[in-house]
């Protein structure tokens, strides 16, 4: 037996969540979806892992989750987008939910309102996932993740955050031709 089969049979055993049982599930919404994962825990990874992986240790982070909520809720009859979201030094993933007006998220697994309204326009919700962080978002994108890889759909930047961060670095590098400039004096 493989390790990944090992970890889904014992943690069907202990009580745990399947992709079965995400499936077998008539009354599967988005909102009882989410409510399955109350228990997991963030814990990042370089690549998206495999469903079963994920749902037999609850542990991953926001690929895992939207890769697998937007293809169960697809198999139930939803419309799911996949959203990228790139903010300076972090990139978050949601899975937008078309007939709810809503994205979920991860992050918010364990609140009661765990479902963010928005509208379907790609820069509405990466506006409402940079302000859950506190940020501005740079550029969104929209995929498809099929035969573990992410298709790219499309990106929006938003060019006054490129304007910024450029107007950010010019300071950055004139601030260091002046360090550098002094020290070059004093030799």
């Amino acid at each position: 037996m493989t390790r990944a089969a090992l970890i889904v049979f014992l943690v069907a055993e202990l009580g745990g969540v399947t992709l079965e049982d995400l499936r077998a599930d008539p009354d599967l919404n988005p909102k009882r979806l989410m409510s399955k994962f109350c228990r997991f825990k963030f814990e990042l990874h370089g690549e998206v892992q495999a469903p079963e992986v994920f749902l037999a240790t609850e542990r991953g982070d926001c690929d895992d989750f939207a890769t697998l909520a937007a293809m169960v809720l697809r198999e139930k009859g939803y419309h799911t987008r996949l959203i990228t979201v790139r903010m300076p030094g972090l990139t978050h993933v949601v899975c937008y939910v078309g007939e709810v007006e809503s994205y979920l998220d991860y992050n918010n697994r364990i609140y009661m309102r765990s479902l963010v309204k928005a509208k379907p326009d790609i820069n509405d919700i990466a506006g409402k996932v940079a302000k859950a962080f506190d940020s501005d978002w740079t550029s969104a994108s929209e995929f498809i993740y099929t035969n573990q890889v992410k298709v790219l759909l499309s990106t929006v930047a938003r060019a006054e955050a490129f304007a910024q961060l450029a107007q950010a670095n010019s300071n950055s590098a004139r601030s260091n031709k002046s360090v550098v400039h002094q020290l070059n004096v004093g030799f």
